[in-house]
């Protein structure tokens, strides 16, 4: 395995642990939101990362479905914030 590419995915992975803390303790909901976007933007690359390194497909269509499952979501649970909860 390459070395530049384990250290790639070791420092996105441990800024994912530190948005991880964000979302957690963040002093506004949309922060929260925001910070677990950006957990699901790494994990998406870190799991392209891995099909390239293991020359997997499988990983990509992981990671496809992953990034339409994170995008979802998060116009979702905006929406669901910005409205109240509340369908128009």
């Amino acid at each position: 395995m390459n070395p530049f590419f384990v250290g790639v995915s070791l420092t996105l992975l441990i800024g994912a642990f530190i948005c991880l803390y964000r979302a957690i303790l963040g002093p506004t909901l949309f922060e929260r939101i925001i910070a677990v976007n950006l957990i699901g933007t790494n994990v998406l690359v870190v799991l392209i990362l891995m099909a390239y390194l293991f020359k997997q497909a499988v990983y990509l269509d992981v990671a496809f479905a992953y990034a339409l499952l994170n995008f979802v979501a998060i116009i979702a649970v905006t929406r669901c914030a910005e409205t109240g909860g509340e369908p128009k």
